[in-house]
């Protein structure tokens, strides 16, 4: 593996146990055990790690949130969906766990945050509309899409900072990933009252798979569960 990969794989694992606050170019070196000068040489500084881990996740959404064009869109595309953004969130947790102080430091990362919002969105949009085709969905305006599309997108990336706040021990570094899956129950809330009779039953029993277990946040001891990842 180059360095400059190693770097950010290792600069990826130390943001997510750590904290990105709490780790410098210096830990990062360090735990790769090259000088300093070596990782300067591929990166300016902590903001351009972040920025190319951006990336990486911005590519890897990317891939995921495609409507096919030689068929219909099923259920199963639309769990693929769900359960890979929400792998995505996991393995670049770092990033949403301190949104804001991140956009706020880099304006390179704030402007392209924000075409990365929107070209979701339009991704999310086109995903509702393929249901829509296929029959999962009632049919429903443009402006019930739009709203739909940007209130996925909200649970979706603000569902972290909501266990941030929710957890007993009043931090998200204790979440797991399942529970940070739970957010699908969240979504397919959201579209449930648009699901055609066909599909209604069907589901509501994949829902009940990521109901979140609102005891654990209230202070409750985690019972042993399935892992949901793919």
């Amino acid at each position: 593996m180059k360095t400059r990969d190693r770097i950010l794989k290792a600069s990826l694992q130390l943001f997510n146990e750590q904290g990105e606050r709490n780790v410098t170019t210096n830990h990062i070196a360090a735990h790769l055990g090259i000088s300093p000068g070596n990782l300067y040489y591929h990166f300016r500084n902590k903001a351009d790690i972040i920025y190319s881990l951006f990336v990486q996740y911005r590519g890897l959404v990317d891939r995921y949130l495609k409507v096919p064009r030689n068929r219909t869109l099923t259920v199963e595309d639309k769990m693929f969906y769900l359960e890979s953004v929400f792998d995505g969130l996991w393995h670049y947790r770092f990033f949403h766990r301190d949104l804001e102080y991140l956009l706020t430091m880099d304006e390179r990362l704030r402007h392209d945050y924000r075409e990365f919002t929107f070209h979701c969105l339009g991704e999310i949009r086109a995903v509702l509309k393929g249901l829509q085709e296929a029959g999962i969905l009632r049919p429903h305006s443009e402006q019930e899409h739009e709203a739909m599309a940007l209130n996925v997108w909200l649970v979706v990336t603000n569902w972290m900072a909501f266990l941030k706040t929710a957890s007993a021990d009043g931090g998200s570094d204790g979440n797991t990933q399942r529970e940070l899956k739970q957010g699908i129950y969240q979504v397919l809330t959201l579209e449930m009252p648009y699901l055609t009779e066909a599909y209604y039953e069907r589901v509501t029993a994949i829902r009940e798979q990521y109901r979140p277990d609102l005891s654990v946040m209230e202070g409750g001891s985690r019972a042993e569960e399935p892992d949901l990842s793919v």
